[in-house]
Formats: structure tokens, sequence, C-alpha cells
């Protein structure tokens, strides 16, 4: 089982190396990819030295899988090349997420509309993943109409550049800026850039992903995404609309016994999601379940999860376990 990891010196990358080495992934041979100025450099995985290699050398070594964390153009300019190879992509980046060709998978959710001519797979936005993960089961049984979410979204979300910035702000440390303003102390209403609408790209993925994802377009998703100095994961407070009576006894029991999902919902004990308890957790956590008192057939709830890994490289590495466990790399 030869795996590969493209863009494996990056926040996403390096964390898709300990997913895959916590859950034991069955790897043979395992090829690391970088840009052209990491090539050459070591990373370690599971007590072995590896060498970072070229695109080139990657599509050659012929993997069954690669594992894309590498932006946007990359996958663009390079997926292609790999499944050309018959080397399955499952990619993290936005390239491919609403490409009508190409399948949007949460393992939950729909892994099971996967077939074997499904060469590049696209892994959903972060925000979205932990999102639709609780609005499918509640979706099956009340048949959501309409979503309004307002994320508040780790810096781990842009990357290095940006968990340094807020570190250097809390030490009074002038550095190199990944957003316009500074991020410690503040919240910055902006992710990715603003679009013709008012909308950012952030705000519309999570409208188009999710229809896209649970495969219904007539659901309304009406997004706002937040920046905070944050670093254990994304927070959601969404609120859900339904065509049917809904019943909040039953969306926590339903909830409870979803997949992925752990329910924290206890008002007396104050136990709810939070980043810090998120923190290096795969699950996505909800809470602060209630009715909203204003609109019939409204609930509002709190949804936390790691950005980082079920938001990224959890769900990719799923992806290829679900993959395995049905004989696409026989």
């Amino acid at each position: 089982m030869k795996v590969a990891v493209v863009g494996a010196t990056g926040l996403v990358g390096t964390m898709m190396l300990q997913v895959l080495a916590e859950r034991n992934f069955p790897i043979t041979d395992l090829i690391l990819v970088a840009s052209e100025k990491s090539v050459g450099k070591k990373i370690s995985f599971k007590g072995k030295d590896y060498i970072v290699q070229s695109m080139e050398d990657a599509i050659a070594a012929k993997p069954q899988v690669a594992l894309f964390s590498a932006g946007g153009s990359t996958s663009l300019a390079w997926a292609p090349k790999f499944a050309a190879a018959g080397i399955y992509v499952i990619d993290n980046s936005s390239a491919w997420r609403m490409n009508p060709a190409h399948k949007l998978v949460v393992p939950e959710i729909n892994a099971n509309r996967l077939t074997r001519e499904d060469f590049i797979i696209a892994n959903p936005n972060c925000s979205t993943i932990q999102m639709v993960a609780v609005l499918q089961p509640l979706h099956q049984r009340f048949q959501i109409k309409r979503v309004v979410v307002s994320t508040y979204q780790s810096v781990t979300g842009t990357g290095v550049k940006a968990v340094q910035q807020l570190e250097n702000e809390r030490q009074g440390i002038q550095g190199e800026m990944a957003y316009k303003y500074p991020i410690d102390k503040n919240a910055i209403p902006q992710i990715d850039v603003f679009l013709e609408n008012g909308y950012t790209k952030e705000e519309m993925k999570m409208v188009n992903e999710t229809c896209k994802i649970m495969g219904d377009d007539s659901i309304k998703v009406s997004a706002t995404c937040v920046r905070i100095p944050v670093i254990g994961g994304h927070s959601e407070s969404v609120n859900i609309s339904f065509s049917k009576t809904v019943d909040i006894k039953e969306v926590t029991q339903l909830l409870a016994a979803a997949p992925g999902i752990v329910l924290q919902d206890n008002p007396a004990e104050a136990l709810y999601p939070m980043p810090l308890t998120a923190h290096n957790r795969d699950e996505v956590f909800v809470g602060r379940i209630r009715m909203d008192e204003s609109f019939p057939n409204a609930i509002n709830l709190w949804i936390v999860s790691d950005n980082l890994r079920k938001g990224a490289a959890t769900n990719a590495i799923q992806i290829a376990e679900y993959m395995y466990s049905n004989g696409f790399f026989a």
C-alpha cells in the first residue's frame, strides 16, 4: 500500500502524517511531496526518516492514493496528472469541490456514492464538514428548510503564518502579518476574499458545499464567517429551520446516536463544546441545543471541531480508509 502526501510540510500535511500514524493506516511505502524548495528535506514518520520528493518522482513511484494539501493551483495542475497515472487523489483544496464531475465527500454522510471511477475526490471546507455532520441526521428526520450560521474560526485555518502572527502579537514581537489587522484580542469578519454579492468566498463555500454534500439544493444557507484568536478549532452558532414539527428531545437523541458526533449539552453543569476541549480530537462536538422561541420549528445549537483534523486531515484519511476497506486499491 503506497501512499503519497502532497504538501507534507504544511500544517495540514503535517497533521495528515500524524493522523495516518494514529489510525495505523496500512502503509507499506510512504512518499512525501512538497514544493521544489523543500525537495531533499527529511521528515520523520513512525521513527523513520523520509526524503521529500518532487511531483514527478511521486507519480513515477505509482502510489495507490495521494492525499493532497498543497493549495488549489497545485491541485488543478497536478491532480489530473496523478489521476491519469491511475493514482486516486483525495484533495483538500477548493479546486474540485464544486466541479460537478467530482464527488465532495464527508464519509459519515456520502462515502457510499464513491465509485472506482472517482480518481479525484474533493475534501470539503473545514467549516462545512463539521456543520453538515450535525445537519444530516436532523435533515433526514425533520427536513431542513434554512440554516443561518455564524462561524468563529481558528487562525490555524489560515496556516503557519497566521499562527506565528498570533504568537508574535501575544509576545509583543513585530513580525510578518498573515492578516491585514492584528488578530490577538480581535475578531476579523472576513475569511477569504469578498465576492460581488458582499459575501466572502468562505461563506459561499458553506452555502454551496452544504447542498452538494447533502444532495439537496432546496436547503437554504446563510453564513457569516469570522476569524478569532484561537488555536484549537472552529466554532459555529447555527440556527436551523425545519419543514416538520421538531422536538428537542428527539434532536438530542438523534445527535447522540450519529456517527462521529459527541454530544456535550448539559447547561446545569456548564457542559458545552469549546475549541480548547475539541483540540486534537477527531469528533464533531455539539451542544447548547435549544428551541428558537422566535420562530416555529426552529432550533439553535453550537458546533465545535478541530479544523486541522476532522475539518481536513482526518476527513481525507477517513475517505481513504473507506476506499481501502471497499477494495478500491486492490
